[in-house]
């Protein structure tokens, strides 16, 4: 069962091996979904299917499910373990663009890019004074989370002669990641750093993790990406800090709503110093078709082996 979008040729690379019920818009059908699911042995989604109690419960003959992606919110993983059910995701195949995007808001904020074109269209010709951005050589890039991204994004800052410093509570002091960044706690990484990029999972310890106080203590002037979950942020604090200059600006690929609601479109409407894209960090050619088929090869993978076989060490 695929109640959310998938490219036809995957579509078609499902239909080759198994029996595929296909309908992108069934995810916002939540009766219709559990009708649907009633016989699926797997389930492939994006972020907009809730697997959770109800929906397992209406699918007793799954085994696998198969997320387009790596972030796991919309899945509830203890009814996941539960109910016996393995979960695949398409763990790194969008490293790479999320880091060069994080790489391109870092320009783009620094720069000011974002702020000439309806400047120049009025017939203004904004090329001094507040046109003026910064250099990123010799600026502290901070990362509050060095995991795969988080060290992606890391390596290509450095190759701008940028300094990083970074916070990561999961992982181990002696990890050898560490050793060409500076370790440090998260009120640190954000009272030194001149851009903070966030790469955290949303949980109950990281939810509005980016509240007043945070934003308090980042310098005056900086900047914050966030390309990881939108509720780690506190939107009515990020826009209180970006009004009063606090920030100099933001670039925000994730929100706590997605699509955005009307509260969400109103809070956001008229702050200049603002970026925002509707969650496509990680959305390439290339990153697509890795994550469509890292993820179909691991479901159809489960369905071919016996229960209780581990997975091909392949995948």
């Amino acid at each position: 069962m695929v109640p959310e979008f998938l490219a036809d040729p995957h579509v078609a690379a499902l239909r080759r091996r198994v029996d595929v019920v296909y309908d992108p818009d069934l995810h916002s059908d939540l009766g219709g979904l559990f009708d649907a699911i009633a016989e699926a042995s797997a389930v492939v989604i994006r972020n907009r299917t809730q697997v959770n109690a109800g929906f397992l419960a209406a699918a007793p003959k799954l085994v696998a499910v198969g997320r387009l992606g790596v972030g796991l919110d919309n899945v509830d993983l203890n009814a996941i373990a539960k109910a016996n059910v393995e979960v695949f995701v398409a763990r790194n195949a969008n490293t790479v663009p999320v880091a060069e995007y994080v790489i391109g808001a870092v320009f783009a904020l620094t720069r000011r890019v974002f702020s000439m074109k309806d400047a120049l269209l009025a017939g203004s010709w904004p090329r001094q004074g507040s046109a003026f951005g910064q250099e990123m050589d010799g600026k502290t890039l901070g990362l509050i989370g060095f995991g795969a991204i988080g060290r992606a994004v890391a390596g290509r800052a450095q190759g701008l002669g940028m300094h990083i410093v970074a916070n990561d509570p999961i992982l181990d002091a002696g990890d050898p990641a560490w050793e060409s960044v500076d370790r440090a706690d998260f009120a640190s990484v954000l009272e030194r750093s001149d851009v903070v990029s966030l790469h955290v999972p949303l949980g109950p310890s990281t939810r509005h993790l980016m509240d007043a106080d945070a934003f308090d203590r980042m310098r005056q002037g900086a900047f914050l990406i966030n390309t990881a979950r939108g509720a780690v942020v506190d939107d009515h604090a990020l826009v209180a800090a970006l009004r009063s200059g606090k920030l100099a600006g933001a670039a925000l690929d994730v929100f706590a709503e997605e699509p955005l609601d009307p509260g969400l479109r109103e809070l956001f409407s008229g702050i200049d110093n603002l970026i925002i894209t509707p969650h496509i960090a990680g959305n390439t050619v290339e990153s697509a078709e890795r994550v469509a088929m890292t993820t179909i090869d691991a479901v159809l993978d489960r369905l071919s082996r016996p229960d209780g076989e581990p997975p091909s060490p392949d995948l």
